[in-house]
């Protein structure tokens, strides 16, 4: 076999007759590990993206349970105040019936009358 010849200095290159798949699974290896890595990065950086969603939803969610829980005790607390008002309308109206009662039974104008005493037949 013949080797080529170098046509600047005369002298014969070697040519590898090696098997150099072994370097270019290497060159695709590399290529195919910083794809993965720029896909898992992606990955990532989506994965990130959707817990700061969440977080965020989340926090929001929150603040609306804690903002609810307010009006809600605020509710209870009128509601309260309304059952106490109510209770005490009904005690002074129990006194004023009593009071116009007593006053009524006092008057001869609110006696009671027997219209069958005052007809003759």
């Amino acid at each position: 076999m013949e080797l080529p010849l170098d046509a600047e200095d005369g002298t014969f290159t070697n040519i590898s007759l090696a098997d150099d798949s072994e370097h270019r699974s290497g060159i695709l290896s590399s290529k195919a590990e910083r794809a993965h890595s720029t896909m898992m990065n992606a990955d990532m950086d989506a994965v990130e993206a959707e817990n700061q969603v969440e977080l965020e939803e989340k926090t929001r969610l929150i603040n609306q349970v804690l903002e609810l829980q307010h009006t809600l005790e605020d509710l209870s607390a009128r509601v309260d105040a309304v059952k106490e008002e109510n209770l005490k309308l009904k005690s002074e109206n129990q006194v004023l019936g009593q009071y116009i009662e007593n006053l009524m039974s006092a008057s001869s104008v609110f006696q009671t009358t027997d219209t069958k005493s005052k007809r003759k037949p």
